[in-house]
């Protein structure tokens, strides 16, 4: 029986998690939910009720996007994606805290009306410079093989240049630009990608694994 991925295709933090049991070879079911109509299960699985979530064979539940990965990375890791964890875990921290904040805050920033868009973009490109100057003399974050923090990192920075693609094309990034396309052309990307129709729950009470 294979795990059990429960994913929305859209989510950054579900994308970093395919990507990486993809990378590592693992098979999994993936059960694309609607994020308006969550099925009865995966809340039973993790009340807290997000993507992605990892139902393994003996039932323990991974439910952590990062978490996800290190044990898709446990199970395999052919080129070392855990490499220099040490430097690795300080950018994949801040682009899960000030990024994903800045982030959430520009592309909606209708919700947050206390400052224009602009203010949040900017926030955001603190990080942006950081990545850029990291990949200024390298073809990847951490050197010129790909590693867990490009995966980890790369969802939620193709989010921040969707916002607004224009500015995002003209902006100060080459090298982030070659790096976001790179990785948004490479088959690890296209194949995690891959559609799914939304799973539909059985009716049956206690709906277990199948």
């Amino acid at each position: 029986m294979k795990p059990v991925l429960y994913s929305y295709r859209r989510c950054p933090y579900a994308m970093r998690a395919r990507m990486a049991l993809r990378y590592a070879g693992i098979e999994v079911e993936i059960r694309e939910i609607s994020l308006k109509d969550k099925p009865r299960h995966i809340l039973q699985c993790s009340p807290k009720g997000t993507v992605p979530v990892l139902v393994l064979h003996d039932g323990t539940v991974v439910d952590e996007s990062l978490d996800i990965m290190e044990w898709a990375l446990a199970q395999h890791d052919p080129d070392g994606w855990r490499r220099d964890i040490g430097l690795a875990m300080p950018l994949i921290t801040e682009n899960d805290g000030s990024f994903k904040r800045a982030l959430d805050r520009y592309k909606y920033a209708v919700r947050f009306p206390e400052q224009p868009a602009e203010t949040y973009r900017k926030e955001g490109e603190r990080f942006l410079a950081t990545l850029e100057a990291r990949l200024s003399g390298h073809r990847y974050l951490l050197g010129d093989v790909l590693h867990q923090a490009d995966v980890a990192i790369f969802p939620f920075v193709r989010q921040f240049s969707m916002v607004d693609a224009d500015w995002f094309a003209a902006s100060a990034y080459p090298a982030l630009r070659s790096w976001l396309h790179g990785l948004v052309d490479s088959e690890l990307f296209t194949g995690a990608m891959q559609k799914y129709p939304a799973w539909v729950e059985s009716p049956e009470p206690g709906n277990q694994l199948a």
